[in-house]
Order: structure tokens, then sequence, then C-alpha cells
């Protein structure tokens, strides 16, 4: 059996970047009347879809993770019904949700005020990015903090830190701790908005021990459920909410490019059609268990954009910055990891 190219991969990718470039032309012309409006659309479109990826590549690694332990049929079913999840309930469903809410508005009229109210709908959903960024970013703290401090882990990459880390796992709940206090200490700064941070970062936690609650249960029940369901059912809940969580920051990031909501969506669905094809292509090709530390920056990325994502209840902090935060600890731990296997080749 031949493998796969690594463009092939990215096929449906290729396509669906065509699509939302001409969905946001027409956009573009519709709205404007003029081939610049068109242009100067699509422009946003790709600016979108690249902000998507640098967000989130760090989220297609670890995702890998996971993936690598299901079988072929639930990778599908991330690839397909999981990007349906992720483009039209994330960058879609989601947004409208938060303004109903916000705004004690019907779902149709929360459709509405986003078609004809863009500036209004686009200030109600930054408003509510306090509670956005603690749910978000208290569950990406619980994701990073679980995979350090865990006493079966002898690999280290930052190994000074990381071995600390490993042995401090003997505290019972350790990371839901420092998780609780870092809400509490963020929530000092906040004044009104205090209640509102506390409360959301505590249903992040409870959304994380819940998903791994399940997953703990489908693990334990092997005599009534078929395997395959028991793992993948568990693990495809699990990569939807890490999804949702990485998804929050560049939904509410784009309203600085755009206030078009189906622009927005358009952009965003397109990164995250890639972000699901770089995660397919590192499980097919055995990319993590080649580059030993890989999984490790991409740990180190999920925290850093949880410390961020609190910070950002405090004070404005660029995407750009947050993007490039992320790809330097992907970077960083692919190049220790050519440094090993180079050293490791060198005594063999």
């Amino acid at each position: 059996m031949t493998q796969k190219s690594t463009l092939s991969y990215f096929n449906w990718s290729f396509l669906f970047t065509v699509v939302g470039l001409l969905a946001g032309a027409f956009l573009g012309y519709n709205a404007t009347g003029t081939l610049a409006g068109a242009m100067g659309t699509a422009f946003i479109v790709c600016v979108l879809c690249v902000l998507e990826i640098s967000l989130s590549f760090d989220n297609a690694v670890v995702n890998a993770t996971i993936l690598k332990d299901m079988d072929a049929k639930w990778r599908r079913r991330f690839l397909t019904w999981g990007i349906l999840i992720a483009v039209f309930g994330m960058r879609i469903i989601f947004p409208l949700l938060i303004v109903a809410i916000a705004a004690q508005l019907g779902p149709i009229e929360a459709v509405t005020l986003a078609v004809e109210e863009p500036d209004r709908y686009a200030q109600i959903l930054t408003d509510a990015h306090v509670g956005i960024a603690a749910f978000g970013g208290t569950f990406l703290f619980m994701v990073g903090l679980k995979f350090f401090f865990d006493k079966e882990k002898d690999t280290h990459w930052v190994a000074f830190i990381e071995r600390r880390l490993a042995k401090a796992a003997n505290i019972e709940s350790i990371e839901i701790v420092l998780v609780l206090l870092a809400l509490y200490g963020v929530s000092t700064f906040l004044g009104e908005d205090a209640r509102e941070f506390l409360v959301a970062g505590i249903l992040g936690m409870v959304a994380f021990v819940a998903v791994k609650g399940v997953a703990g249960y489908m693990e334990a029940s092997q005599e009534t459920m078929d395997g395959v369901y028991k793992s993948g059912a568990a693990s495809f809940l699990y990569l939807e909410l890490l999804d949702a969580s990485f998804s929050f920051d560049g939904v509410i990031g784009a309203f600085a490019l755009s206030n078009n909501l189906f622009v927005i969506a358009i952009g965003l669905g397109v990164g995250a059609f890639y972000v699901r094809s770089m995660t397919i292509m590192l499980v097919d090709k055995g990319t993590l268990a080649e580059y030993r530390y890989l999984e490790h920056g991409a740990f180190w990325a999920i925290l850093a954009l949880a410390i961020i994502m609190y910070a950002q209840t405090l004070t404005h902090i660029p995407e750009v910055l947050t993007g490039l935060i992320g790809a330097t600890f992907i970077g960083l731990s692919f190049w220790s990891s050519v440094r090993h296997n180079k050293a490791e080749a060198l005594e063999h």
C-alpha cells in the first residue's frame, strides 16, 4: 500500500479554500457593489484563515496524540462530523448563542441582529469575553497540567521543570488546586466582572472533569460496550471540547478584522479545515513518534494560551503575539526532536 503524499492530506482544505474565497468575494460584492469590495473581503477571509491556523497548530498536535489511539472510522468522523461542528457550531451557532443569552434575544432575533446590526452584535459578543476566556482558559489549563502532572511520564523536554511536575503528581488533584488558585488570583483584579469570571472558570473545570469521567466510565465498561465505540465516542467528545476551547480566542479576535458573522465563519472555517488535515497527517505519518518532543511543545503552548486567555480579561493581547508564542513552542520542540534523533543516530 503506497503512502499518501503530504499534499494529498490537504485536498479538501484546498477545495474549501477556493469555495471560501469565492463566497467571501460574493459577500463583499453584495455589500459594496464593487470589485474592490469583493477582493477586500476575500483578503479578510485569507487573513482569518491564517489567524485560525496560527492559533490552532498546537491543537492539531494535541488532537493527533488522541486520534492515534482511535480507529479509522472515528478519525473519519472527526474529520467530517467534527468539521461541521467546528465550522457551523463554533463559528456560527456559538457566537449567536452567546449574543442571544447576553442580550436576552430569541435565536431568530440574534440572527437578525447579526445581519442588520453587525456592530451591535460584535459589541455584545466582545462584552461577553470575560466569561468565554475564563471557561476556555480553565479547560486548557486542565488539559495542559494533566499532561505534565503525570507520575508515569518518563520522557521530558524541559527536563528541569517537567521532572519536578511529574514528581508533584503524587499530590492528589494538584492541578485542580493550582487552577482554582489562578482563577481566584485573576478575579481579584476584575472588579464587577469577578463573579462572571469565577463562575465561567468553574464551569470550564466541571466540563473537563465530566468529559474525563465519561471517558473513564467507558474504559471501565469493556464488557458491555464495544471497544471501538468505547474509545471513539469518549475521545470524540473530548476532542470537540478541546477544539472549542482553542476556538474561543479566534472567534473573539476575528471581530477586529470583520463584524460580518458569515465572513468570520468562512475564514475561520477554512482555517479549521487545515487544522483537521494537519491532525490526520500527523497521525498517519507517525510524526509524533518520530519527533519525541513535539507533543511536549504543544502542551507548553496550551499552557501559554491558557495564561494568555486569563490575561486578556485584564488587558488586550494581540492575536499575532498569541499565535507566535504557540508557533515558537512547536518550533523549538521540533528542533529539539531533530537534535535528539541526530544524536541517537550518531550513537548507533
